[in-house]
């Protein structure tokens, strides 16, 4: 099984999310839009998190196993189910949010910075440090901002405070606590990690991201 690290911004780094209601549309979207048949454009109700329709089936194309949303763009673990079901899942997601987004705001024209982009998790090392990352980019967004790419954490604690307080991604699923658990499959990662918050605070306290930064998105 292939894994692909799949990200991608707003153009000209504009910002994708203006509030809650926006990432929770995004959110919709990764379930909306896993699936064989066309999505309807339904109205999400913000308060249900737990987004499976009772009423049918359905056949994902795609397997998502860890993503996070931040306020100009988006990061995604994602592994095929059909052959194509990447590339589609991507044109859907992208398509649909840009057309939300655009008929809120009243724009036009293009909302990301380009093609999508996609990495092959092809090491084991890159594999055994991904989904940390991934789940470490609302650290921007934390007291001191962008060091922990560095390597500096000012507090562990207050740190991982912070990603439990973050809503918009899988690390609160990883954890046991039932976020959006209808969109993420933990399984792969859980039996590869093991206890996933305990990974987290033992990877921040060794890390020395800035080696691993020609392969991410900044």
């Amino acid at each position: 099984m292939d894994i692909y690290h799949v990200f991608n911004r707003g153009v000209e780094k504009r910002r994708l999310f203006m509030d809650g209601r926006d990432y929770a549309r995004f959110v919709h979207d990764l379930y909306e839009f896993n699936d064989v048949k066309p999505a309807d454009n339904v109205r999400h109700h913000q308060r249900n998190t737990d987004l499976r329709n009772p009423y049918f089936e359905r056949e994902k194309i795609v397997d998502l196993h860890g993503w996070c949303l931040m306020k100009n763009h988006y990061h995604l673990l994602v592994s095929e189910r059909v052959e194509g079901g990447l590339t589609l899942f991507l044109r859907k997601l992208n398509v649909g949010y840009a057309n939300y987004f655009n008929e809120r705001y009243k724009r036009s024209g293009t909302l990301f910075q380009g093609r999508t982009k996609k990495k092959l998790i092809d090491e084991d090392a890159y594999f055994l440090y991904i989904l940390h990352y991934i789940h470490l980019n609302p650290l921007d967004y934390f007291n001191d901002s962008r060091s922990w790419r560095n390597g500096h954490i000012k507090s562990l604690a207050e740190a991982i405070a912070h990603l439990k307080n973050y809503k918009w991604s899988s690390y609160l699923d990883y954890c046991g606590e039932r976020n959006f658990p209808s969109v993420i499959a933990t399984d792969l990662f859980a039996d590869s990690y093991g206890n996933v918050e305990k990974k987290t605070k033992e990877f921040l306290n060794d890390m020395n991201l800035k080696k691993l930064s020609p392969y991410f998105l900044e």
